[in-house]
């Protein structure tokens, strides 16, 4: 699959480029109109950035794209809800909002459409991204049924906890990381079951890894919330408060 990545932000396209040929990809980049219409004819897939700066939109490449090889899906991205784009998308992805795992989502699609493949969309995933992405990337976060099962991790948690983020899912805190005390067991039923919240500030190591030399400070909550299939579960998040000196030093 080879995808035009049109953006006037040179970091952007770097960025995005890399990203793709990681996951097999491959990609041509444009930072000006003139240079994406030069590539319109080398593509399976376009990414475009709606506003290009000096009153250039990303728009007036998909028109042509629409026109040329209507065939070629077109994935605008942009930093409004604003919908000026002239039904010439075939997705639209928020700045800010969507995240990488998005874009990728999108790219698989239409790539199993075009081999006329089933398209199938890890809902589950989904919905425990956004909660993650609401409470924010910097705080670390754990999601878990009432058994200590852990249903999702985001990528703070996991670079924390030193395992790849997708090793969480299905395993059990409890027989994983033996050290974890029971009564974080009991939080986790309780929050679950009685649908309470928990909250602790502590600098008892909450996130479960055994470090050498002093703990930082940990603000702590546990709230309740329901699975994706319909079962009580809990999410977990633990953010620093404070670092002991020597830390800082």
């Amino acid at each position: 699959m080879n995808v035009l990545l049109l953006d006037d932000d040179p970091v952007n396209l770097h960025l995005r480029g890399a990203i793709l040929r990681q996951h097999g990809y491959a990609s041509v980049a444009a930072s000006t109109i003139e240079e994406a219409t030069e590539l319109l004819d080398q593509i399976d897939i376009a990414v475009l950035d709606y506003h290009l700066g000096a009153g250039k939109f990303g728009t007036e490449v998909a028109s042509k794209l629409r026109q040329q090889r209507p065939q070629v899906p077109i994935i605008i991205m942009s930093a409004t809800l604003e919908r000026r784009f002239g039904g010439v998308e075939d997705m639209h992805l928020l700045k800010g909002h969507s995240s990488v795992e998005d874009l990728l989502a999108a790219l698989r699609s239409f790539e199993a459409r075009r081999r006329g493949s089933p398209v199938v969309v890890d809902a589950r995933d989904f919905f425990y991204s956004r909660i993650a992405m609401a409470i924010g990337a910097d705080v670390l976060v754990q999601i878990f049924d009432a058994e200590g099962n852990w249903l999702y991790v985001n990528e703070t948690a996991a670079a924390y906890l030193g395992q790849p983020r997708d090793w969480y899912s299905g395993r059990n805190l409890f027989e994983e990381i033996p050290g974890v005390t029971a009564d974080w067991g009991d939080v986790l039923r309780s929050v679950a079951e009685t649908r309470n919240t928990y909250i602790d500030r502590t600098r008892r190591n909450i996130f479960f890894v055994n470090s050498d030399g002093p703990t930082p400070s940990w603000s702590v909550l546990a709230f309740p919330i329901t699975l994706h299939d319909g079962r009580p579960g809990v999410v977990v998040t633990a953010r620093i408060l404070e670092r002991a000196p020597t830390l800082l030093a």
